[in-house]
């Protein structure tokens, strides 16, 4: 097996990822193949210059843990010649463990014993109920806020304890995860790019990496991109692949911190509900209608204050407990996505550009170039198709919503119409009313003075009437 390590690490003392040794990086790379030119370097990781030396020629730690000397590799099981590699039709791959959910039943029994010993703990420092609270020393109100809402303390203890374990195993997980990161997964001796002739030398070599590594998220996705290569001998399905796959490992990275959400949202509402009970019961013990002495009273202020201490007591248990956790969950899913994101750097700057299909050379393959042109172009129009389908969808709902929109419109005009013509109508009807009305009375005072002209004339009959003129006297008459 063959490890890849940087420059700057050369001299220095690690342990294997594949069988947990002590090792020194040789200070000159043992490898006589010189990195290809044209390839870009990855970033964060292992670059095609760095020192890359097999694992049989590292040098021994002098002793390990236990005081005892190991060759490299002398406890791991031998790998196979490569003449006996496993053919295609033999290849099944292996089954792949979850990288970032760790044993449910385990994480529990690891955190109710961490939950029994913290109460181990804090029950010799329980102080009698004749301490006074201002005496009482560091534990004592440490051991005060736990025992004082059992019950809610208890759960909230719980919850974290169980939430520090899972931390804890994906932790574990995590360390392995860089570990095979540590892998030549892709050597160089095997060839400066990946083509149709030598990818299949290239998955024998990753069947043949250290069995505690193979379940890693790094083995597994080269070891599936090799082998779609292998089949579909094109670039742009295993791109494709790769990034559904990053997709899946990131949404399975995501999924796996739902319980410790729910225990990070819990651990504060449990202690809510404590001081909700606390208060409740504090409340309930202000009765002063049957204290006539002033003791008496003195001494029921004291239960009420102390009983609102005591609610107020759980809500702080449970923001200290919920403010600890916060951080290392926070550190962690930030951690879980670096690594994620450097098996995705190494795949996009390392793999994808040592891959070749054929299609980029002059002369090569046409039915590759064709075929995949041809898929190219069938992606495409799916992708129109499917974007057309949709606008089509939003044009029919934008009109559907206009001829709504209109004949919604054109009933409230017509309405707006009616009730307008209807005003209209009744406001002529009662000018025209009113016209009349006072025509008539006009008509009636016209015949009446006529009727009274017409006696009048009859009464004066053939009488003549003499008109005499006044002659008027004044300054200026001839008088």
């Amino acid at each position: 097996m063959q490890l890849k390590a940087e420059p700057e690490m050369a001299g220095k003392m690690v342990r294997c990822p594949g069988c947990n040794t002590k090792l020194s990086i040789p200070a000159v790379a043992a490898s006589s193949l010189p990195a290809p030119s044209g390839l870009p370097a990855p970033s964060g990781l292992p670059a095609p210059s760095s020192v890359t030396a097999p694992a049989s020629d590292l040098a021994p730690a002098e002793n390990d843990a236990f005081g005892a000397e190991y060759e490299h590799g002398a406890s791991a099981p031998e790998q196979a010649p490569a003449t006996s590699a496993p053919e295609r039709g033999e290849r099944g791959g292996w089954e792949e463990i979850d990288p970032t959910n760790p044993n449910g039943f385990l994480s529990f029994g690891m955190g109710f014993v961490l939950f029994l010993a913290w109460v181990g703990i804090l029950y010799p420092f329980k102080a009698a109920d004749s301490v006074s609270p201002a005496t009482y020393t560091t534990m004592q109100f440490i051991a005060s806020l736990f025992f004082k809402h059992m019950l809610v303390s208890f759960m909230n203890t719980l919850f974290f304890t169980w939430a520090m374990s899972i931390l804890y195993l994906k932790m574990q997980k995590l360390n392995h995860q860089r570990k095979a990161l540590l892998l030549d997964v892709l050597p160089w001796e095997l060839g400066a790019e990946i083509n149709r002739d030598n990818v299949g030398q290239f998955i024998d070599h990753v069947y043949k990496l250290p069995h505690r590594l193979r379940d890693s998220m790094m083995v597994n996705r080269m070891r599936k991109a090799l082998e779609l290569f292998e089949v579909k001998q094109n670039t742009g399905d295993v791109t494709n692949m790769l990034s559904s796959q990053s997709d899946i490992d990131s949404m399975r990275i995501g999924g796996s911190y739902s319980l410790l959400k729910a225990f990070l949202w819990a651990i504060p509402i449990l202690g809510f509900i404590g001081t909700v009970i606390g208060l409740s019961h504090a409340i309930g013990g202000m009765n002063f209608s049957n204290m006539t002495d002033l003791k008496q009273v003195t001494s029921t202020l004291g239960t009420v204050t102390g009983g609102l201490g005591t609610a107020f007591d759980a809500t702080l248990l449970g923001l200290v407990l919920a403010m600890t956790l916060n951080f290392p969950l926070n550190g962690m899913m930030k951690a879980e996505d670096d690594c994620l994101n450097d098996i995705d750097a190494f795949c996009n700057e390392v793999l994808l550009p040592r891959l070749n299909d054929g299609g980029s050379i002059a002369g090569g393959d046409t039915a590759g170039i064709m075929d995949t042109l041809v898929k190219a172009v069938a992606n495409a129009q799916k992708d129109f198709l499917v974007d057309l389908n949709a606008l089509s969808k939003q044009i029919k709902e934008q009109a559907d919503n206009l001829d709504k929109r209109a004949a919604a419109h054109q009933q409230r005009v017509d309405a707006e119409f009616a009730m307008t013509l209807n005003r209209m109508r009744e406001d002529m009807t009662n000018a025209v009313k009113d016209s009349v009305k006072t025509t008539t009375d006009y008509t009636r005072a016209l015949a009446s003075g006529i009727q009274s002209l017409n006696t009048l004339l009859s009464e004066l009959g053939g009488k003549q009437i003499l008109i005499h003129q006044v002659k008027k006297k004044g300054w200026f008459s001839n008088k």
